[in-house]
């Protein structure tokens, strides 16, 4: 089969400060057919290059928002990116096609604990309900959204825990290259974390 093409698009204000957002990018693999683009890095002043952007989307089949969860959502940088570069009539509307059946997702990390994120929790809503907007956002879009890759606790986090995590999203990377995904097994999982669980067994 054809290799998935995967388009990370990493959001970080603080990368510099953050283990676990280290330990995850250090275990992306080295391929053709995956593109790390950091945000921050590529637009410091916040002036994103709308055409740039739609092209590196049009190349790739997998899409990948990369962020801290920032007051229950993503960095700004990420949201402007949201905001102008899925544009009417190329991303959503009658003539915007141009993402239609493309699969996203995203990867998250939060100093909160699992358990934190309930009902009776500190942070009252589960990670998937606050995530509802992208999730829409990405159905607008006519795209596959997928339960987001989480990792948990990164205040409280010893070194071993970062890499651990580090090393299960590479071959997380690796296996979204190189295989075909049954969606409909996915979506029946909270965490993308859990059903590749299933798979590694």
């Amino acid at each position: 089969m054809a290799k998935n093409k995967i388009l990370i698009l990493f959001s970080h204000p603080l990368f510099e400060k953050s283990h676990a957002n280290k330990a995850l990018v250090e275990n992306i693999p080295h391929s053709e057919n995956i593109t790390f683009h950091d945000l921050y890095e590529e637009y410091p002043n916040f002036d994103i290059d709308v055409k740039h952007e739609q092209v590196l989307l049009s190349q790739h089949d997998i899409i990948i928002w990369h962020h801290p969860m920032y007051w229950y959502s993503c960095p700004p940088l990420m949201k402007q990116w949201i905001d102008m570069v899925l544009e009417h009539n190329w991303a959503y509307g009658k003539k915007g096609k141009a993402l239609q059946d493309k699969i996203i997702f995203q990867v998250i990390t939060t100093g909160g604990d699992k358990e934190n994120y309930c009902e009776t929790g500190s942070d009252r809503y589960s990670i998937v309900e606050l995530l509802e907007p992208f999730n829409q956002t990405a159905k607008v879009c006519n795209m596959l959204y997928l339960p987001p890759f989480v990792v948990h606790g990164t205040h409280n986090m010893a070194k071993e825990d970062y890499e651990k995590n580090g090393v299960v999203y590479g071959y997380l990377l690796d296996y979204l290259e190189n295989n075909d995904l049954d969606s409909d097994t996915i979506l029946q999982y909270h965490y993308l974390n859990e059903w590749f669980a299933t798979i590694q067994v």
